[in-house]
């Protein structure tokens, strides 16, 4: 019998091994992007303020870190707000829509035509009628990101299947139990993929409503630093911008799991 230790170095746990694959071509895309940008603004010798380096910008950032988390807050506040107005009027829309023909032939297209809405003009109106304070934000963010999230739940209630719709109804279910057991669970993972689409511009629509009129946030940052030609600055908010978009993307997929484990094990 061998006296080694039977003790072995743990493997990586398969999930992770599993992520780490999948955002090792995004990672080294990324970095070969911001080297390729450090080796330009070296050897070209442009000016901070016209391109400043990567290496500027997260010392800069660094350096201001403070003013960029005091500035993150309220913009990560409006739009956690804002995005559950959204959600929270997408699947009042869709479930309405799902219980009555009728609503979803007249709801459709006011739906399509809220999305012709130019938000550059409409943002500076919201402005003037509610002042500066929360509510002209959240409806910002409301209206940029609700319709994804209520056409993929209309979509959703719409694809459901047939035969187990058919089969609760041989049973004697009611409409409000087939919804429950059959269409919402069917429905959840056209949901999530509208979710992900809907919250890369959720964070987006805060900072251009604080663009428009805001007392803080990472809008009123950029634009303030914008003014004093601190590019670096701007670009630093612009990598927490990114950040926090990537976070809140992210979320979505650990939402789902915990939501849907049996879509998650038939998808593998």
């Amino acid at each position: 019998m061998s006296t080694r230790s039977a003790v072995s170095p743990a493997a990586p746990a398969p999930g992770r091994t599993t992520l780490l694959r999948r955002l090792a071509p995004a990672v080294l895309v990324v970095a070969a992007l911001l080297t390729l940008w450090q080796a330009a603004v070296t050897l070209t010798g442009v000016r901070p303020q016209v391109l400043p380096s990567p290496l500027r910008v997260l010392e800069q950032g660094w350096a201001f870190r403070g003013a960029l988390w005091d500035n993150a807050l309220p913009t990560i506040q409006v739009t956690a707000i804002g995005f559950a107005v959204s959600l929270t009027v997408a699947w009042a829309i869709a479930i309405a829509v799902d219980f009555s023909p009728w609503l979803r032939r007249a709801l459709t297209p006011l739906l399509v035509a809220s999305q012709t809405l130019p938000v550059m003009a409409i943002a500076p109106l919201l402005i003037i009628w509610f002042g500066f304070g929360l509510l002209p934000k959240v409806l910002v963010i409301a209206l940029v990101t609700f319709f994804p999230v209520a056409v993929g739940l209309i979509e959703g209630f719409a694809a459901t299947d047939r035969s187990a719709t058919a089969l609760l109804r041989s049973m004697g279910a009611s409409r409000l139990q087939q919804f429950r057991y059959v269409r919402l669970p069917g429905a959840l993972p056209s949901f999530f993929t509208a979710l992900r689409v809907a919250i890369t511009y959720a964070v987006t629509g805060a900072i251009f409503a604080e663009y428009v009129g805001a007392r803080a946030g990472l809008g009123i940052f950029m634009q303030l630093q914008k003014n004093q030609f601190r590019t670096d600055l701007v670009l630093a908010a612009v990598a927490v911008t990114a950040v926090l978009s990537i976070a809140l993307f992210g979320l979505t997929y650990a939402v789902q799991r915990l939501v849907t484990p049996w879509y998650r094990g038939d998808h593998r």
